[in-house]
């Protein structure tokens, strides 16, 4: 068996951290030994773990602080493969693999489109963003984009050559019964149609977007929820009243089990401005749920633009509205929306990952 180590920034209930943790959960389930570095232990996915997965702080203050630590690790531990994930740890990853002289096999991961996530980035840190990714990211053993949006945008991005990037899009595990419970049923109060949103309280969800579209809706009996939490919380509870939709609209807070609520919800909508390949949106095709979406990169591809659910403009409420409003008189077709989850986000893609990470030797079984 070998040993393996994880890096990310923290272990929050973001995409890239779920992904982490499947993809744990799976390495350790076949007797391998998993780390999990982490620049700050900290996250709500910790309890999650399971309990054999070393985790390891790093204590870094910022992220380039990291390079000594992971290098120190490199050096001691010897793993056998290593997956850093999000830019700038991918490249600090690199830096440390590179510097400690490691043996292990090193894949990197792209979770977003980073030139909107970085899109505030000025003429000069955006060329020396793009110096770096190209004299750094060829020298990991492989480099993994979460959809084909997300592997364009980082070609584009470090000018490296397309085929270069693997794609592989994100491993859910799905549960096999995905059921409502009696906690959910009290937080959706009211007996109108119910509409979900799950995702971090932060800009780029556009959530703002979302109240504005619903307050829209012509079914006032409609409820809203969204599932999550963030910095942005103050601001959109204040626009809530604003739009005299309080009433309307559950803010329950951060759930490390979101299915009840795709269990619960009658249409799941994604207001986002960009996503790199959107996590939410297959939970909610494995729940059977009819869908809204923004045309937002790898949002749109989940939903093959628009075959899976309904696909409108970034940024527009009134499109959004009229698409909430349509949906919500739509059959459900539960049966095909899981089919794509399983298409999508099914076993094979931790198979990747595992033949990426720990290649089978030449004329092996």
């Amino acid at each position: 068996m070998a040993r393996v180590a994880f890096v990310l920034p923290n272990f929050v209930g973001g995409g890239a951290e779920r992904v982490a943790l499947n993809l744990i959960r799976d390495f350790a389930a076949l007797g391998h030994s998993v780390d999990l570095l982490l620049i700050k232990a900290e996250g709500e996915l910790l309890a999650l773990l399971p309990t054999a997965v070393r985790v390891i702080d790093l204590k870094a203050a910022r992220i380039r602080d990291a390079l000594g630590p992971l290098r120190r690790y490199l050096r001691k531990e010897k793993p056998d493969a290593v997956h850093a994930s999000m830019w700038p740890l991918t490249v600090v990853a690199i830096a440390a693999h590179r510097l400690s002289r490691s043996d292990a096999r090193l894949v990197t991961s792209e979770h977003t489109i980073l030139s909107r996530q970085y899109s505030y980035y000025g003429a000069l840190r955006r060329a020396a963003m793009t110096r770096i990714l190209r004299h750094l990211l060829p020298r990991a053993n492989a480099r993994v984009a979460v959809s084909g949006a997300a592997a364009d945008d980082l070609a584009r991005l470090s000018r490296l050559p397309r085929a270069m990037i693997d794609v592989i899009y994100n491993p859910l595990e799905m549960p096999a019964v995905i059921a409502s419970n009696a906690e959910t049923e009290t937080l959706w109060g009211g007996a109108g149609p119910r509409i979900l949103t799950v995702g971090s309280l932060k800009p780029a969800k556009n959530f703002p977007l979302l109240l504005d579209a619903f307050a829209r809706v012509s079914d006032k009996s409609a409820r809203l929820m969204i599932v999550g939490e963030g910095a942005l919380r103050p601001d959109l509870e204040r626009l809530t009243d604003d739009l005299a939709i309080a009433d309307r609209v559950v803010m329950p807070g951060f759930f490390a089990d979101p299915w009840p609520f795709f269990a619960s919800a009658d249409l799941f909508v994604l207001s986002s401005d960009y996503e790199g390949f959107g996590n939410v949106l297959v939970e909610a095709l494995a729940a059977g749920r009819r869908i809204v979406s923004t045309d937002c990169s790898g949002g749109a591809e989940v939903l093959d633009h628009g075959r899976f659910g309904r696909v409108v403009p970034c940024g527009d409420p009134v499109a959004l509205a009229r698409a909430i409003g349509e949906a919500l008189t739509e059959e459900p077709m539960p049966e095909r929306q899981r089919a794509r989850a399983v298409e999508l986000s099914g076993p094979g893609c931790a198979a990747r990952y595992l033949e990426l990470m720990l290649p089978q030797p030449a004329g092996a079984e």
